[in-house]
């Protein structure tokens, strides 16, 4: 098959997964989770049922995909964030706050019933690895600079990074977000340098 050609069908068949993704996600929000059909996926989307299970063999499947597109996109910000050229110091707290953000602005995205099928199986697992990489990596650059406590290593650091701000999605502005990344900063010995005794 020409490459051309190869191109022009993969181009249009990531336009249809994107159709797809999108007209599940708006009509599960209006909805609930329990009351999308592929059938109305199909009506939504404006193609017809066999075409829609030749992208996706079900709902599940569809919100899957939906949300692994946003973690993957969320997971390249971020790493945008940390290649940035400067001081690792600032590199580290404009990552932690964007993280903090997302995970404060991801509550608000869905119902439980909603983010208790995205958020399990191997694709959160394999995402939460990457942040835990990106994280170590930019604490490495940091602990160089002897900014942060030196008492830990650098991967205990970055899974207390992760912890500690998953709790901005249960805060109620980005300000008490904002507070709360000051505070990881300061655990981290950000500036202060805690030396192993």
């Amino acid at each position: 098959m020409p490459k051309l050609w190869s191109d022009t069908i993969e181009t249009h068949r990531r336009t249809v997964d994107e159709a797809i993704m999108e007209a599940t996600w708006a009509l599960v929000t209006e909805r609930g989770l329990l009351a999308v059909t592929m059938s109305a996926i199909a009506g939504r989307t404006g193609i017809g049922r066999a075409t829609l299970y030749k992208h996706f063999p079900d709902v599940e499947s569809i919100l899957r995909a939906h949300h692994q597109r946003h973690v993957t996109a969320h997971l390249a910000h971020l790493a945008q964030l940390r290649d940035r050229t400067g001081d690792a110091g600032r590199r580290l707290h404009v990552v932690l706050e964007a993280y903090a953000l997302i995970c404060h602005h991801r509550q608000s995205h869905g119902t439980d019933e909603l983010a208790a099928l995205v958020h399990r199986g191997e694709d959160v697992a394999r995402a939460q690895e990457g942040l835990l990489t990106l994280f170590q990596q930019l604490l490495t650059g940091v602990a160089e600079e002897g900014l942060v406590r030196r008492d830990m290593a650098t991967d205990e650091l970055a899974s207390y990074c992760l912890h500690a701000l998953s709790a901005a999605g249960d805060l109620p502005s980005e300000a008490a977000v904002r507070r709360l990344v000051t505070l990881t900063l300061a655990g981290l010995g950000f500036g202060s340098a805690i030396t192993e005794e």
